[in-house]
């Protein structure tokens, strides 16, 4: 009984251990603004492992991953080469396709086809392979798994170019960051789209798959009290699916942390406007946003002085004698 019981003390603890870390390692505040000055603040900045966030005095609370060269941008980035070198490889692998040996596991022959061509692999170690010499032939299936399969390539090589060029140690001319930050989103988005396909045809593929093996199987326990009518070859998944699965699955994630990291190399634009107060004699103009106002009574003329950051009229500089008038 006591055994029992410290088995499940130790049981519950540990729980709660493993949930207290996962906890602490999600929280934003490791590190707080010291307030022993300023007790009273508009603004407290606090910070964790992840991000770090600004909680204003009236409640509002702004937090903001840590988007740094070793982050997002560069994880993405490494997934969506791992993930597109993975399609090129699965689209040229020849075992989509493999024979099914559940009731024969030695064979003499083993058969094994892939997206272009099918092979034959003796018992002796002699392989043959031999394209598929025809288009219309093909299933319409299969054809669509390889225009699948193409187009996700070619996405995911013109995003990988794109996102050559958006990475921040790399400057081209004078680019600023949100044009950075754009191309980051585009390559994000086009390495969705690749994997999306490479997952599409991959699984279209394992469908046509499973219709043909079951199929297959029903033709040949056909007759009467399930005895065995004929010997049909029945495919099941070859490892080219697998590395089709996990290659879709990396671009897609690798796509959307490039997303994800485009907001951080967006410039920061503040909400605030300045506006800027210029006054002289009766007169008195502003500028706030592109507008213009002015406070003078009667009409206005072509002598009036309103100082907007530019050059001074005719009428001002002779208003304002310098020292070389009195040479």
């Amino acid at each position: 009984m006591a055994v029992t019981a410290c088995q499940g003390l130790g049981f519950v603890v540990s729980l709660l251990g493993i949930g207290g870390i996962i906890a602490a390692t999600c929280m934003d505040q490791w590190s707080t603004q010291d307030l022993y000055n300023n007790p009273v603040t508009a603004v407290f900045n606090y910070q964790g492992l992840w991000r770090s966030c600004v909680r204003e005095s009236s409640g509002f609370t702004e937090c903001r991953a840590y988007f740094t060269m070793l982050g997002l941008p560069v994880v993405g980035f490494l997934l969506s080469i791992l993930g597109l070198a993975g399609c090129i490889t699965a689209t040229g692998m020849d075992m989509w396709s493999t024979q099914d040996l559940y009731d024969s596991p030695v064979t003499s022959v083993f058969q094994y086809e892939g997206l272009w061509r099918s092979c034959v692999r003796q018992s002796s170690g002699f392989t043959e392979c031999r394209p598929f010499f025809t288009i219309l032939g093909l299933p319409a299936m299969l054809q669509a798994v390889r225009a699948l399969m193409i187009v996700g390539i070619v996405l995911g090589a013109i995003g990988l170019l794109v996102s050559i060029f958006a990475l921040k140690c790399i400057r081209i001319g004078s680019m600023e960051d949100s044009a950075k930050a754009n191309m980051t989103l585009t390559s994000g988005i086009m390495f969705i789209i690749s994997g999306l396909c490479a997952i599409a045809g991959v699984s279209v593929f394992a469908n046509m798959l499973v219709t043909n093996f079951w199929m297959s199987t029903a033709n040949m326990y056909s007759g009467m009290g399930g005895m065995v009518q004929t010997v049909q070859t029945r495919y099941t998944f070859g490892s080219a699916l697998f590395v089709g699965w996990v290659a879709g699955g990396l671009t897609l994630i690798g796509g959307v942390m490039m997303c994800i990291a485009c907001r951080g190399l967006a410039p920061h634009e503040t909400t605030y406007r300045a506006v800027s107060y210029h006054a002289s004699g009766p007169n008195v103009a502003y500028k706030s946003g592109g507008m213009k106002a002015s406070t003078g009574f009667g009409p206005t003329t072509k002598n009036k002085k309103i100082y907007d950051g530019g050059a001074r009229t005719e009428d001002e500089v002779q208003s304002h004698p310098s020292k070389y008038d009195y040479v």
